[in-house]
């Protein structure tokens, strides 16, 4: 298992990569590479999986009691989990059938990149330009400096966060601040549901066909959905014991949740910042939860980012990472190529022995 784990390694962490990088750098270009690529991926993994002579080797030693007896719980672990992932792709179906379950493995790869895609793109495509100094008031100052930058950025030049004009997006450091402090109750409607139907034309097909094509593949496996074929490989025992699993947590939390609503609802109308006898939508619940948690604890997040800067963050971050674990991390920028300017490259290294044991990026800004 180990030589084969070898053999499948290059592929995966070289594929692993590029999929990252469609999340973090894409680009008209990458996407053309990679979906030429991907059909000849998906095949190499599946020739692997579907592999006859490895299964049967395999099989042949779960089978033997007296070799199957020396290994240890892990070990065997590891075989009984690499001879149900060569099932579930398909290593027992008749050539005929396997044709078609590669043709659906190949389908379904294409229909997961394109729905991240049109996600991507559906959130990059939503710019809202704000050039009313009312219209961004309530937002704190690192968010107004966020959305001048980007106004900025998108050609509006002289943009600054005290005149403006200032641009929100779907990205997470712009849409969370503007849902949580806009004033404005139709901006953040305009924003909550941009945000919710982000590529919804655009993928209601594509979901359409993938829950066609899961249920095939899931048929073809002797499966009766692609829920019991997923939890083939997971600790739950069944379908039933997760919706059972479900139904005990909606039990416990719903009522807490529906009288934290209610108060937050009733703080609302206190302040006097809902219509009368109208109730709180989605789109208000952020900003006056976040006006209830000020008033009751007299605390605001805002406050607190000056004294949590990156570089103290990273270093409080390491500390500790040696005092626990016996690692130091130190900067290596430059020994590796990055894909943004802002991104870091670091080094951990063995503590006690300065051995070099990992490496990772730190890839810390929405872009």
């Amino acid at each position: 298992v180990e030589g084969l784990e070898r053999l499948e390694f290059p592929l995966s962490i070289a594929w692993s990569a590029v999929n990252h990088l469609m999340g973090v750098a894409n680009s008209d270009e990458l996407r053309s590479a990679h979906s030429a690529v991907q059909p000849e991926v998906v095949k190499a993994t599946q020739r692997l999986g579907q592999s006859r002579p490895v299964y049967d080797a395999l099989n042949a030693l779960r089978n033997d009691e007296e070799a199957w007896g020396q290994l240890s719980g892990s070990q065997q672990r590891v075989v009984e989990s690499a001879l149900r992932g060569m099932r579930h792709r398909g290593v027992s179906l008749d050539a005929e059938v396997r044709e078609e379950f590669n043709a659906i493995s190949l389908e379904l790869a294409d229909l997961s990149t394109r729905f991240s895609n049109n996600v991507l793109d559906a959130t990059k495509a939503f710019e809202l330009l704000v050039t009313d100094p009312a219209g961004v008031e309530g937002l704190p100052p690192s968010a107004l400096a966020l959305a001048a930058q980007t106004a900025a950025a998108k050609g509006h030049e002289g943009a600054t966060p005290e005149d403006g004009p200032w641009m929100l997006t779907l990205d997470a450091p712009s849409y969370v601040p503007a849902m949580q402090h806009l004033k404005s109750r139709e901006l953040r409607e305009q924003m909550y549901r941009a945000y919710l139907t982000r590529a919804a034309d655009a993928n209601a097909e594509i979901i359409d066909r993938i829950l066609v094509l899961r249920k095939r593949k899931a048929a073809m496996l002797g499966f009766e959905t692609h829920a019991e074929l997923s939890l083939a490989s997971k600790m739950a025992d069944s379908v039933q014991a997760v919706d059972d699993m479900g139904k005990l947590l909606y039990d416990r939390a719903y009522p807490a949740a529906q009288r934290e609503l209610e108060a937050v609802a009733r703080f609302a109308a206190e302040a006097g910042g809902m219509p009368e006898g109208e109730a709180l939508k989605p789109w208000d619940v952020p900003y006056w939860a976040e006006r209830q948690r000020e008033a009751l604890y007299g605390f605001k997040e805002e406050e607190l980012k000056p004294y949590l800067p990156l570089p103290a963050v990273l270093d409080g971050l390491f500390a500790l990472a040696t005092r626990i674990f016996g690692v130091r991390v130190e900067e290596a920028d430059g020994e590796a190529g990055v894909w943004d300017p802002s991104v870091r490259f670091f080094k951990v290294l063995d503590d006690a022995t300065g051995e070099h044991v990992a490496s990772f990026y730190l890839d810390p800004f929405a872009r």
